[in-house]
């Protein structure tokens, strides 16, 4: 029977993070150099989650000790690595690599500076809210849902926590922190699922400078409480 979500996650959770890392990235890591995947993921680990390194490190060394066999993959009780452009004979040695270079992180403190996220994994995992918002009411099939731009938000504004729209606001802040071009912020936002031209007459970046005045100016209706007086 398949792993219940509570013991996946004490044995392969970190673990899956980090694969997680290498989709439509090469894991081209060698024992001098990470690849960019685990760059990706190490700045970004560093900056959020610096104690999910360690649990990183062993939950890969472990696996990499004691690979499942057929049987146990069939049953659901082992974590499938998956295809990540490796031959499966190759498979635990590049864990160990990348195990060393967590470890290696880890004991030389070698924290990477902050930077323009470098991978899809990335850019998801330090802008979740902004790739919600934009890959769920601004994908292709946005012109044929809503009328235009400003439906979309009203709606998403509708539906969605206070809690919610303010990390939108404040992730949206940050992109513009970045100071992309306009070419760098379009792969950006293609990144976080966007699939539509921004509004006329404005430019993509003047969108999200609006979007993000407009949220911020946002202010949810919590109704009037009883009356003290």
């Amino acid at each position: 029977m398949s792993m219940k979500p509570l013991e996946f996650d004490r044995r392969y959770g970190e673990l899956d993070q980090v694969i997680s890392a290498y989709v439509g990235m090469s894991a081209d890591d060698s024992p001098d150099e990470p690849s960019g995947a685990l760059r990706a993921y190490l700045r970004h680990t560093w900056h959020t989650r610096p104690w999910a390194l360690a649990t990183a490190e062993q939950q890969i060394r472990d696996y990499a000790r004691n690979p499942p066999g057929r049987l146990r993959l069939s049953l659901g009780e082992f974590y499938p690595v998956p295809d990540v452009g490796l031959p499966e004979a190759e498979i635990q040695d590049w864990l160990f690599v990348i195990a060393d270079h967590l470890k290696r992180s880890i004991e030389e403190g070698v924290v990477p500076p902050p930077a323009v996220p470098g991978t899809r994994w990335e850019w998801h995992a330090r802008f979740p809210e902004l790739g919600q918002f934009l890959g769920g009411w601004f994908s292709q099939d946005m012109p044929d849902e809503f009328p235009d731009h400003d439906a979309a938000v009203r709606d998403y504004i509708a539906t969605t926590a206070p809690q919610l729209l303010a990390r939108l606001t404040g992730e949206l802040h940050e992109l513009r922190a970045l100071d992309l071009d306009e070419s760098a912020c379009a792969l950006a936002v293609a990144e976080l699922g966007m699939e539509v031209e921004p509004p006329r007459p404005y430019s993509l970046k003047g969108w999200l400078a609006h979007l993000a005045d407009a949220l911020n100016g946002f202010q949810a209706d919590y109704g009037t409480g009883p009356s003290t007086a």
